[in-house]
Order: structure tokens, then sequence, then C-alpha cells
């Protein structure tokens, strides 16, 4: 017979995914598809779903990238809009949430704080906090990160000087519900998704809106509207019809991503003469023109223009300059000027966070990313019964949580047809010694390169690594074998036998 786990009595989730945004959402689908006899809970830190798309509220927000992509492949975006705004993402997540019976799984309110992985039952126990400050514990079998990739609870600090200024101070991940900015003079420090996204949204209401950047950002524009996703959805059936749009995107996303890196000046060219199109030919080109090559950072994505008509209207400015200190009425630059303000908004980015901040530990020893490998993108090197999401920095999100999701659930069948209870990528100490080491993430944003002592390792060569090739991780993830001779399969129990030990033992 098996070895007895020390308890005996069955854990309360065979999985427990932490984070009902994108990433615990489609884990959960992918579930129901494909794990219909495994159980599983959502736990949830807000009183909403949605993630990054509840959290942050400031006027404007969108996606960064088409939800052709940024949806999921089980479930095609009806919307017209492909660039679309908050309130339709969470329309589209409460919909799969309310049709494939996730909701009633999710636990709000439910922030975790430590997460301990006993190999002896083979099992998580998962402390939570409530928002009152009353803890709780529950136990899972296998537990699934989809908390993201940054720091809730505070963002990025530049360590500005604010003292003088007589104005308001905000960041918009804690955007205020009653901001009344009308009339008002607003500056938005930075250059990146956020402050491209908020400038012409605040443009039309405030007296006018200045983006002060210290270094320009690579600019593209493209349209709201996917003509062709409309198109063929009037004469195809939703499925195919999305199937195809997402299709061509993808293809789109990485032919361009890989012509900035193979081509970047002659990419610059095209993005400059889109902006000279929509500006005219006399355009500032300093202005828009990097220090770095397209890519080398995601580029900013401007639906229909937006931040260019903005500025042609007079309402919208592009500042660049150092800040020499704050004033009682606005920003002081090294160059001498003085920006006026009324509201400064520090739109500076965010903090990242690896395994949603919370203290992993292994037989009540705390786990330390930074010395774990990636192993394909999803789990970590002798690390048992976790995955993570960690999205594509040059494509969108949920194509990872798709494969990965996908991929964790061959793997929990897995588990069930071997009646084992434990999965955990071995590496040795001799084939780690071995492993070439590559930049986990190859991009020169400030937010990447502050956390790099933070994130895992990243091997040169599949599967110790997270890469950022989705065509190349989908094939590899749907194709490859689960048993790869890599993962191991074992039984907890007081001998800690294999699981081929057991299973003829059980004969």
């Amino acid at each position: 017979m098996p070895a007895t786990p020390l308890n005996s009595t069955a854990p309360d989730y065979d999985v427990l995914i932490v984070g009902a945004g994108i990433s615990g959402i489609g884990m959960a689908a992918h579930m129901r598809m494909k794990t219909p006899d495994h159980s599983f809970a959502i736990v949830e830190r807000r009183e909403n779903l949605g993630g990054t798309w509840d959290l942050f509220r400031y006027p404007g927000i969108r996606s960064d990238s088409d939800m052709h992509t940024l949806g999921f492949d089980f479930e095609p975006w009806r919307h017209e809009k492909s660039i679309a705004d908050a309130p339709s993402i969470l329309e589209y997540l409460n919909r799969i949430v309310d049709e494939r019976g996730i909701r009633e799984k999710i636990q709000f309110g439910q922030k975790v704080i430590a997460a301990d992985f006993r190999e002896n039952e083979a099992r998580w126990y998962i402390e939570l906090e409530q928002a009152d400050g009353t803890r709780s514990q529950m136990t899972a079998n296998f537990l699934y990160l989809g908390s993201g990739y940054y720091d809730y609870d505070e963002p990025y600090d530049p360590g500005f000087k604010l003292g003088e200024f007589k104005g308001q101070v905000l960041h918009p991940q804690f955007w205020p519900e009653d901001l009344d900015y009308s009339g008002k003079k607003v500056v938005v420090i930075g250059s990146g998704a956020t402050a491209v996204t908020i400038v012409p949204s605040m443009a039309d209401k405030a007296d006018h809106v200045t983006m002060l950047q210290r270094t320009p950002t690579w600019m593209a524009m493209r349209p709201a509207k996917d003509g062709l996703a409309n198109a063929i959805r009037k004469v195809l059936p939703e499925q195919w019809a999305y199937k195809i749009t997402r299709f061509k995107n993808i293809w789109m996303q990485d032919f361009t991503f890989k012509i900035a890196r193979n081509k970047p000046e002659k990419v610059k060219k095209n993005l400059h003469s889109a902006i000279e199109k929509a500006l005219g030919p006399d355009f500032d080109r300093a202005t828009f023109t990097p220090p770095y090559d397209p890519w080398d950072q995601r580029l900013c994505l401007v639906p229909d223009g937006d931040m260019f008509e903005a500025m042609k209207s007079g309402k919208a400015t592009i500042v660049t300059g150092k800040i020499a200190g704050f004033e009682a009425n606005g920003i002081r630059l090294d160059s001498g000027e003085l920006i006026e303000a009324d509201i400064i908004i520090t739109a500076t980015g965010l903090k990242m966070a690896v395994a949603g901040k919370i203290d992993v530990s292994v037989n009540g020893e705390i786990v330390d990313f930074a010395e774990r490998f990636y192993y394909k993108g999803c789990m970590f090197s002798n690390l048992p019964n976790l995955a993570v999401v960690f999205g594509y920095l040059n494509a969108s999100w949920t194509l990872r949580a798709d494969i990965n999701s996908d991929y964790v659930c061959r793997v929990l069948n897995e588990m069930r047809t071997r009646n084992v209870d434990t999965v955990n990528p071995i590496l040795s100490p001799e084939a780690e010694a071995a492993i070439e080491e590559d930049d986990i993430y190859d991009f020169s944003s400030g937010y990447i390169q502050r956390s790099k002592h933070l994130q895992p390792k990243n091997g040169l060569h599949y599967p110790w690594r997270l890469n950022q090739e989705y065509v190349v991780d989908r094939k590899q993830m749907a194709k490859s074998p689960v048993d790869d001779g890599l993962l191991k399969f074992s039984r907890a129990g007081a001998n800690a036998q294999g699981s081929e030990e057991q299973l003829e033992a059980a004969e």
C-alpha cells in the first residue's frame, strides 16, 4: 500500500488560486474545462474581481494591447473596440465568472500573508488576513499564484521632495474617486503608458495638462477599433472570427517586436513618420526620440492618436527636462523654467513584487526566489506544487496566462493518473552549475531594472527559463511531455518513497 501522509485528512482544496484578476480567473476557467474533478478556490485580497482593472481608477484607463490577445483563448472578445477601457474589460471578466460557475469559488477580502509547504503532508498551509486584521488558515495540495507582478500596497517612490508644493499630489495607483480637476493646471510626471493614457483623458476638463518627461518614450499609434475583426465577425461564426483575429494579432506582435530588434532604424523612421502625420512637419522630433531603440522598453500605445489630438488642440503639452525642485505653485526645472500646477500626478512607475509578497516557505524555511530557476516560465526549480504567471513584456499578458493554465492542468491530471500528490522540478547542484544564465528581462525599463535582484534566475535554454517568445512557448508547453525526466512525481509519506516504488508496493 502507498505510504500514508502524516496528516491523513484531505486538504481543504486540491488547488488554491491566489488572485481574482486575469491570471486567476483564467486558471479557474481552464480547470473547469480540463480538470473538473479537482476542487479549487480563489482568494482575492480586494472586495472585487479584476485585479489591475479594478485597482486602477484614473481617467481613461485602458488596455495597452489589443483585447483579441489580452482576452482568453477560450472566450471571444465581443466589443467593437479592441483597445478597451477598464469597464469593458471588467464586464468581460464578470461574464466569464458568472457563465462558468466561478464566482461562487471566489473568497473576497482574503489577503495571503504566508504559505508553507509541508512535504510530509504534501500540502500548503496558507495564512490569510482579513480586512479587520483577523487571521485564518486553509490548506491546499497545489498553489497557483495569479497575484500579478507589482506591489499593490505602494508604488515606486522616486524620492521627490514635495514639501513646498501647495497643490494636490497623487499617484495613479491610488486615484481619489472625487477628484475635481476642472479648470485646473495638471502636471503628469512620467512618460510611460499610464502618463500617455491620463494626459489626453484629462485634457478635456482641465485648463491644461503637461506631461513632464525626463526622457522620451517611443509612441505608436493604432486604431482603437480593429477593422478586420469587426468585418469578419459579421460573416463568420464568433469563435472562428475571434481565432482569425487573434492569430493575426499574435503574428503582428511577434513581427513588430522582431523587426524592432533587427532593424531599429527602420522602425524609428516609421514611428516618427506616423507622429509627423498626426502633428505636422514642424513637430519637435527630440520630444519623441528616446535614447534607446524601440522595444528596448515597451512601446506606448496611442489609440486613435488621442495624445496628439490633445496636443494639437492646445490642451496638452509634453515637456522634457529634469526636476530641480518643487515650489508652491509648480515644478522648477534645471533649465530654470517653472511649470505651473494645481495638481501633480506622479506617474513614475510601479514597484515590482515577487510571488505577491507572500512569505513562501518549504518545511518552514523561507524560499528565496532569486536563488531558483524558472522552469518552463511557470514553476521553479526544487519548489514543489507551485506555479505562477508572469506575462510577456513584448506581447499580451494573457497569452502566457493561457498556456501556463493549460500546462498546470496537464500536470494536475498526470498527478491524478499516477496517484501522487507531489510534483517538483528537480535541479541538482551539478546540473544547476552547468546552466548558462541569461538576462531574465532584456528590457531597460526602470521598473524592470530596479527589481532584478529580486527576480528568479533565467537559463539561456529551455526549460530553465522565462522565455519571451509566445509562439515558441505555446508549442513547447502544449507538445512537450509533462513527464520530461525533470519533474519528479511522488507521494508524501513517512519514508518519502518515489511514486514508482509506491505503485509497485501497492501491487
